[in-house]
């Protein structure tokens, strides 16, 4: 995979913060080399945060996001603030962009004290050093640059890849669980809710890890599934589903060969599995009349067969034989207040990067909201979360002894 083709949710998210006028969307355009952002003397220009997907030398594959001014006014203004807080959700590094003729003021401290509290790495861009006859010394995390003239724009940079570079590791999809050599099974159906001429995003992750393992990857839809395990001359190192036909699967893996979801490695890939385990048993425990949240990281068509709107309910209806009502959300929202819900199941969250993930976790856990995911729910209804869990071998012992 290419650095053009790194997927949205694995590039590291880079923010630039600060008051309008301060020139943020002229300071991205230059650190972009591009006309990323609409420039203008007018205050509050940049209305909605903008992003782009990009190669930033030396950091790698990154999303830019351009936020809007944070004193905007008025109730339009309240608005596009709030738009700006739900960026630091999933912002890996900040840039704060101050404008030297007005210095840090009341704004600039409520930004920092926010970086601060969400443990974001923060950079501060002292913008307009072109006015100055003398640039002062700076702390570590400081820097005097100018949008007009590109002056220290190299450098500013450099300080983004190295605070970038500090982004913890995340386990990978799959590569560590295969050797070289080893026949991989994916179970992958194509129904009228699968996306037309393509697999979706987690098949195709898992299969690029496969092949660059040097294993084999074979693909099947569960109808096949039978006859392409008795057709191997040895056994399936590993057999990976999509969470939907998980139980019609089950039966025929032998008990000697793993078998795990997409969904669930790539739970385990957001550093959200043992939420997700641990949150699965909420579904015993669910009342009439309770509310489930079902909450999406895409936007996508509602289909007829749609999982997060019409099968998720209608297995969790028959699996518990309760009352419930169901809400969604999708994409980048989520909801503020969950305190009315009695449990979450989040999707896999390919599209969303692995800091809004657990920002949506630790909101959960917060107020003690159990929370879980698609595939370790429906293995969990299926009866069979403890045998997708085999193949991660302290997670399992954990699980199996409560």
């Amino acid at each position: 995979m290419s650095l053009n083709d790194t997927p949205s949710g694995e590039r590291i998210h880079i923010g630039f913060f600060g008051r309008r006028n301060a020139g943020k969307s002229s300071l991205v355009n230059r650190v972009t080399d591009q006309e990323l952002a609409v420039v203008s003397d007018t205050k509050g220009t940049t209305t909605d945060p903008v992003t782009k997907a990009m190669e930033l030398l030396p950091l790698g594959p990154v999303v830019i996001i351009d936020t809007p001014g944070f004193d905007d006014v008025g109730d339009l203004g309240a608005k596009r603030i709030s738009k700006t807080r739900l960026i630091l959700n999933r912002v890996d590094v900040a840039v704060l962009v101050v404008d030297i003729t007005e210095g840090i003021g009341d704004c600039e401290k409520l930004l920092i004290s926010l970086f601060d509290e969400k443990k974001i790495p923060y950079i501060i861009a002292y913008n307009k050093a072109d006015l100055m006859q003398k640039i002062p010394s700076v702390r570590d995390n400081e820097i005097y640059v100018s949008s007009i003239t590109g002056s220290n724009i190299s450098e500013l940079k450099e300080m983004i890849a190295r605070s970038g570079s500090v982004k913890k590791d995340v386990a990978p999809l799959i590569s560590d669980l295969i050797d070289p050599g080893d026949t991989v099974i994916l179970v992958i159906p194509i129904d009228s809710s699968a996306p037309k001429g393509r697999i979706i995003l987690p098949q195709q992750q898992v299969l690029r890890e496969i092949l660059d393992c040097n294993a084999k990857a074979m693909c099947v839809q569960h109808t096949e599934l039978d006859s392409a395990l008795s057709g191997l001359k040895g056994k399936a190192a590993l057999v990976v589903t999509d969470s939907q036909v998980f139980g019609k699967i089950a039966p025929i893996v032998p008990a000697d060969v793993r078998l795990t979801s997409f969904s669930i490695l790539m739970a385990r890939h957001k550093g959200f599995l043992s939420t997700a385990v641990r949150g699965a048993a909420a579904l015993d425990r669910l009342k009439d009349g309770d509310t489930v949240l079902i909450s999406e990281g895409c936007t996508h068509h509602r289909q007829c067969e749609d999982i997060g709107t019409v099968k998720l309910p209608a297995w969790i209806r028959q699996y518990t034989g309760k009352q419930l009502r169901f809400e969604t959300t999708s994409g980048l929202s989520f909801a503020d207040d969950l305190s009315r819900y009695s449990m979450i199941v989040h999707c896999g969250a390919c599209m969303l990067n692995d800091r809004e993930v657990l920002y949506r976790m630790a909101s959960a856990e917060e107020i003690g909201i159990p929370m879980t995911n698609y595939g370790t729910a429906i293995a969990h209804m299926h009866g069979i979360l403890a045998r997708s869990l085999e193949v991660f071998p302290g997670l399992y012992e954990e699980f199996v002894n409560g």
